[in-house]
């Protein structure tokens, strides 16, 4: 039986291309095949299902900062899900379409993400065109081959699946564009150079944070990422996530910070420890 990826959909995408990296890199000698589902969180509620044994997700983007759809899930299935590894991928995107001109298209889909990170672009070379935020890169793709009005930005790996031709390219504001995915299961990681931890304060007093922090930076422990969500109680109350630069199975710095963030704060949710690798 083979080990089931679930990935966000439909085929094409850039995390679908993450999750084949993924299993050809990691998973050696284990057969394994990809189950794109419609957006972040079926994909992730897959894996605490029982529905698919690993799950990867587009978790923070070098332009656009953190994917807070994956946030936001992993936060409310944390008692079950833990992050395996990152994977990160240089992210080229294209413009697909079958107009002959720019100035046919009316409308541009694509990924919210993919719409911004090239957001300088659209405004200088279709400043007439509405932009549509759709679930996934590749979700607007089947409507392009009938209407030369409609464009869609995504890779050129998923223009050649679908049989679209590329209008222009590379078409992100920035070359050096990456994201980083999670691999994420049910079982944590046995190893890793990097803890991603999230939390909640108890009330929203002055300094509590600086407080929650300075467990961190008293043992000289480096904090790669720092980031927030809204809670969704209120107005101005957050969970924060950071990123840990060690593992917390090998470091007692880290076991001792963490023990007094967890008597601090209200809540505490460690997702794993685990290695990057860095793909393409």
């Amino acid at each position: 039986m083979n080990l089931k990826i679930a990935h966000l959909g439909p085929k094409g995408t850039y995390t679908e291309a993450a999750a084949q990296a993924y299993g050809e890199t990691e998973l050696h000698g284990i057969d394994f095949e990809l189950e794109p589902y419609a957006n972040i969180a079926s994909t992730l509620a897959a894996v605490a299902d029982g529905l698919a044994q690993l799950a990867i997700v587009p978790a923070e983007n070098s332009i656009e900062g953190a994917v807070t759809m994956t946030a936001d899930t992993i936060w409310h299935l944390a008692a079950k899900l833990q992050i395996q590894q990152a994977i990160v991928l240089p992210i080229r995107h294209v413009l697909i379409s079958i107009a002959t001109n720019l100035s046919d298209i009316t409308t541009v889909y694509s990924h919210p993400q993919a719409l911004s990170q090239c957001q300088d672009w659209l405004q200088q070379h279709l400043p007439q065109a509405e932009r549509i935020a759709d679930t996934s890169t590749t979700a607007a793709l089947n409507k392009l081959a009938a209407n030369p009005q409609l464009a869609a930005i995504a890779s050129a790996r998923a223009a050649n699946m679908y049989d679209l031709p590329i209008l222009a390219q590379p078409i992100n504001d920035r070359p050096d564009n990456q994201t980083k995915f999670w691999a994420i299961g049910l079982q944590p990681s046995l190893a890793g150079n990097c803890t991603s931890v999230a939390f909640s304060l108890r009330s929203n007093t002055p300094g509590g944070l600086m407080t929650a922090l300075g467990y961190f930076a008293n043992r000289n422990l480096n904090l790669s990422r720092i980031a927030s969500r809204p809670s969704k109680r209120s107005l101005g109350d957050y969970l924060f996530f950071i990123d840990i630069e060690t593992s917390v199975n090998n470091c007692p710095q880290l076991k001792s910070a963490l023990a007094d963030l967890d008597a601090y704060a209200e809540t505490v949710k460690n997702f794993g420890t685990y290695y990057t690798k860095v793909i393409g």
